[in-house]
C-alpha cells in the first residue's frame, strides 16, 4: 500500500484548501468528504437505503440527499446518524481504498474531517496532519462559505474533537490563520518530508 498521511482539522478549518496544494506538489489525493458527496448526489450509490431509511423527506428537489434536513435531524436525533453512519461509512471506507490502491504517486493524502473521531482511517495513515486555525477563523469561513448561521457552525464544532485534543494528536500542523500564500511554504515544507519518508 502506498505510504499515506491522514489530513484533518475542524470545520472551515482550511482542509480542503491544503489538500489542494499537497495535489498541485503531486502528492495522489483521497478526499472522503468528496466521495460521502458523490454517494449523496442525485444517482448515488447510498441514496435508495438513506431513502429506504429516512423517508422521502431525505431527498431534495434536485435528486439527491437534503443535507439541511438531515443535519437537523442529526442533532435532535442521535439514532438517526447512526444509521446515516451505518450506510454510509462502509461505503466511504471502500471507495477510500480503492482510491489508495490505483493511487499513483509518491504518496497519498488521506482527507478525512472526523479521523479522530472515528479512528477508522488510523490503521492505513502513517502520519496524520492538522490544519488548524483559531475557532473564530473557523466560523467566518464556514458563514462566508456554506451560508449557514454562526451558531449552527458553532453547534457542528461542538460535536467534533476539541480543537487542543486534535493538535495533542497530530504528528504535523498547518497553520491556517493567515491566507492561502501563508499555507504554501509550510504545504511545501511537508511535501518534502513526506517524499522523504515514503521513500
Amino acid at each position: 500500500m502506498a505510504f499515506c498521511v491522514g489530513l484533518t482539522g475542524g470545520i472551515g478549518s482550511g482542509k480542503s484548501a491544503a489538500a489542494s496544494l499537497f495535489g498541485k506538489l503531486g502528492a495522489a489525493i483521497v478526499d472522503t468528504d468528496e466521495i460521502s458527496h458523490q454517494l449523496t448526489a442525485p444517482g448515488g450509490d447510498a441514496l435508495p437505503e438513506l431513502k429506504r431509511q429516512f423517508g422521502t423527506a431525505s431527498i431534495s428537489a434536485s435528486g439527491g440527499l437534503d443535507r439541511a434536513h438531515m443535519r437537523d435531524l442529526v442533532f435532535r436525533d442521535a439514532t438517526a446518524r447512526e444509521k446515516i453512519e451505518a450506510i454510509l461509512h462502509p461505503l466511504i471506507r471502500e471507495r477510500t481504498r480503492a482510491g489508495i490502491a490505483t493511487a499513483r504517486a509518491p504518496y497519498v493524502i488521506v482527507v478525512v474531517p472526523l479521523l479522530f473521531e472515528t479512528d477508522a482511517y488510523l490503521d492505513i495513515v502513517k502520519r496524520v496532519v492538522v490544519v488548524d486555525c483559531d475557532e473564530d477563523m473557523q466560523v467566518r469561513r464556514v458563514v462566508a462559505r456554506s451560508g449557514i448561521a454562526a451558531d449552527e457552525v458553532r453547534r457542528i464544532m461542538a460535536a467534533q474533537l476539541l480543537r487542543a485534543g486534535r493538535v495533542k494528536r497530530a504528528n504535523d500542523v498547518l497553520d491556517n490563520n493567515g491566507d492561502l500564500e501563508a499555507l504554501k511554504p509550510q504545504v511545501a515544507r511537508l511535501h518534502d518530508r513526506y517524499l522523504a519518508l515514503a521513500a
